[in-house]
């Protein structure tokens, strides 16, 4: 049986719908899944055993660009790609249920117009599956999964999951301690109302022995990084990395702490204890908790159909009360 399956971004929703390959693998080692993704999260994907071919759907480039012409001609290749048996759109989106309706397929599945984000994009699949958009993200994809292929996924076996996030060896460009536990702060996210405030980071730092290490993405999450090292002399602010590099750091270290955003969330593939920090989108919702994967939320009232940019009430959580897990999570 040929599989394809659409998610093309972000970074945390590609990791959380990655989760299910291990468990199609088990159930039948005859099925060869392949997954479109934007080419930013290629490599994400790409060292995966449990993917045949990783095919780029360069959709940002052609909104980037604001090309017809590109457009047209990513889609032209879309429509060569194939014959599948399945397509599994789990992005949701009307872009992803387009890109899913060309691959030439048998069955185009996805989930209804009650269970999605862009109702619409429910129209462009032949088999379409019910399950609560509130609900678990991470149950969301699996329960995705079992419709689409039949088969049943315990939730002993996610919480039990393989990591399943592999980069290749390179050289650490970051400076590790070999006599202290290892921590990353992760203080950007998608939006500011979802970042912990860096003057919480560098309490945090003064509350815990550790040797931490800050990432960061983009210009606007430099500055926080820096703002954590000028309030902390505990703190090593990372050169920007990466994603292999990323990936590789996260495996090496103790703990990583950050608000719910794609990092955090690679912390969690790859079976690294880790802290998740929930404002204003919900935890029970965003993470799948374990033993060693844990989150604190905040306590406003959370729409889990929509961020509330205004809801900046990530920053009421203590830094003392993440100091208490940390400390459970390395002991």
């Amino acid at each position: 049986m040929r599989i394809a399956i659409v998610k093309l971004s972000a970074l945390g929703d590609i990791v959380h719908a990655m989760v299910a390959l291990q468990f199609i693998s088990s159930f039948d080692k005859e099925v060869s899944v392949d997954w479109m993704v934007d080419e930013a999260y290629k490599e994400l994907l790409d060292q995966c055993p449990d993917i045949n071919q990783v095919h780029i759907i360069k959709l940002k480039e052609c909104k980037k660009k604001k090309s017809l012409v590109l457009l047209l001609n990513e889609l032209k290749k879309v429509r060569k790609l194939g014959p599948y048996d399945i397509v599994i759109d789990m992005q949701g989106l009307i872009k992803s249920a387009i890109v899913s309706k060309l691959i030439p397929a048998h069955k185009t599945i996805g989930f209804d117009k009650d269970s999605i984000r862009e109702r619409l994009a429910s129209v462009f699949y032949s088999d379409k599956f019910n399950y609560e958009y509130s609900k678990n993200v991470i149950e969301r994809n699996v329960a995705l999964i079992e419709f689409a292929l039949n088969m049943s996924i315990s939730k002993l076996q996610i919480q039990q999951k393989a990591p399943f996030l592999f980069p290749r060896s390179l050289k650490l460009v970051n400076n590790l301690s070999t006599f202290k536990k290892n921590i990353i702060l992760i203080p950007g996210a998608s939006h500011i109302s979802k970042c912990y405030p860096p003057s919480k980071f560098a309490e945090l730092t003064k509350l815990f022995d550790a040797n931490f290490l800050v990432i960061w993405g983009n210009k606007d999450e430099k500055i926080m990084a820096n703002k954590i090292k000028e309030l902390s002399n505990k703190v090593n602010v990372c050169n920007q990395l990466e994603l292999e590099a990323l990936m590789l750091l996260i495996s090496k270290v103790d703990l990583v702490i950050g608000s719910d955003t794609g990092p955090t969330h690679m912390a969690w593939a790859m079976n690294i204890p880790s802290i998740t920090l929930f404002g204003p989108t919900p935890g029970n919702r965003n993470i799948y908790e374990t033993s060693f994967n844990k989150y604190i939320e905040s306590k406003s009232k959370v729409n889990p159909n929509k961020i509330n940019k205004n809801d900046f009430s990530i920053k009421d959580i203590d830094a003392q009360e993440i100091v208490i897990i940390a400390s459970d999570l390395i002991k």
